[in-house]
């Protein structure tokens, strides 16, 4: 296995980091070599509306209030970079855009649409009244943290705070829309260094518009395709898949056995631990298999290119490893406290509690009656009802 930032783990965790890379060395690569004919120089203009304006609109319409935020603070600052210029107001845009994402960082997610973003919304307007109020007085601020262009040591600073925010608050899940803000504002830190050049500050305020509406596009592909408790794709992702199978595959339906009990016993809160655990380890199962939250506890192993008797070994080390691993439960009264713990560890042995958790699985491939992708999940269902028949935590074809 390669090492450093080549591991392959790395540059799967970092790959929705690529599109807002992309987007922004493209942007590098325009603006150096790529000048605008006068028919076009509108586009300096129009283009980070533009772009701004639609990231503004699906925040809005999918209910993302950071990507809200970030998009309306970028709409702002690019219409009074225009309606006020100045040094006064250019020093407050790159004081206040960062400031406005640190506030959207540390505050709770609680959508675009709703009574919460009526704060948003007036925040927003303040600022703006604010940014007027500094095109009067035509100040040339001088001071050392102040001075500008390029942007001020203050603003650097505050877009050292937002980005750290911005990565903190990423971490260590790295959704596209999480990364977006990211890139954006680092679109507009570019932006804001070459305020000076019309080409590039328009260029780069349309990259942060790009790299949002990408990011919401993403977003909302992987709510509708992923299953959020479990990360795992979802079944419409599987039947995605199925659509662009050939003709050899295997497909392997697995379920938790006694899920009700779990839940009816231990509650909701250790029923989705379960879930997680199981869907975890199905995401390690061997053989090229690729792991799918069908519904409630029910799974779904597609293993492309593959024959039936080629899997049966994973699945039968898939299920060995999944009834070897005992979850621990934390007792009621278990103290929260460390030192609390280390007092009373003599008697926690016995008030904690360890579940074993064991699947059913039933596999099939295409054979005999069963030729399509549809029939081939309903005979692996077939075979799933025959290992909990006969005893459970088995495999069964």
């Amino acid at each position: 296995m390669k090492s450093g930032w080549l591991d392959p783990d790395i540059l799967r965790t970092l790959r929705p980091a690529w599109i807002p890379a992309g987007i922004l060395a493209a942007t590098a690569l325009a603006a150096w070599l790529v000048a605008l004919p006068p028919s076009l120089s509108g586009l300096r203009t129009a283009g980070p509306y533009a772009l701004l304006l639609t990231a503004l609109g699906m925040a809005w319409r999918f209910n993302r209030g950071r990507a809200f935020v970030v998009a309306a603070s970028l709409v702002g600052a690019v219409a009074a970079s225009q309606f006020f210029p100045g040094k006064a107001v250019y020093t407050a845009i790159v004081i206040l855009v960062p400031l406005n994402v640190v506030l959207a960082m540390f505050y709770p997610e609680r959508g675009a649409r709703y009574r919460a973003a009526w704060r948003w919304l007036l925040l927003l307007g303040l600022e703006g009244l604010l940014l007027a109020w500094l095109s009067t007085k035509g100040w040339s601020f001088e001071n050392a943290l102040l001075r500008s262009p390029p942007t001020p040591l203050v603003g650097r600073l505050m877009f050292a705070v937002a980005f750290a925010a911005a990565v903190w608050r990423a971490w260590p899940e790295l959704t596209a829309l999480q990364v977006g803000n990211a890139g954006a504002l680092v679109a507009f830190y570019i932006a804001a260094e070459w305020a000076a050049a019309p080409g590039v500050y328009g260029a780069f305020m349309s990259a942060a518009g790009a790299i949002l509406i990408v990011a919401l596009l993403e977003e909302s592909h992987r709510l509708a395709f992923r299953d959020p408790l479990t990360g795992l794709p979802g079944r419409r992702a599987l039947e995605e898949r199925l659509r662009g199978l050939g003709s050899r595959f295997a497909i392997a339906m697995v379920d938790v056995d006694h899920f009700k009990k779990f839940n009816d016993t231990h509650g909701h809160d250790i029923g989705d631990q379960v879930l997680k655990l199981v869907g975890a380890r199905l995401a390690e199962v061997g053989g090229g298999g690729l792991a799918y939250r069908y519904g409630g506890e029910e799974f779904s192993l597609l293993f492309p290119r593959a024959e039936l008797r080629e899997v049966l070994p994973h699945l039968e080390a898939l299920r060995a490893s999944i009834e070897g691993y005992r979850m621990a439960v934390r007792a009621p009264n278990r103290p929260k406290s460390g030192e609390e713990g280390k007092k009373r560890r003599g008697d926690l042995a016995s008030t904690d509690k360890f579940l074993q958790v064991t699947v059913s699985i039933g596999a099939s491939a295409p054979g005999g009656p069963a030729t399509t992708p549809a029939q081939v999940i309903r005979a692996a269902d077939e075979a799933l009802y025959r290992a909990k028949q006969s005893g459970r935590n088995k495999v069964s074809t």
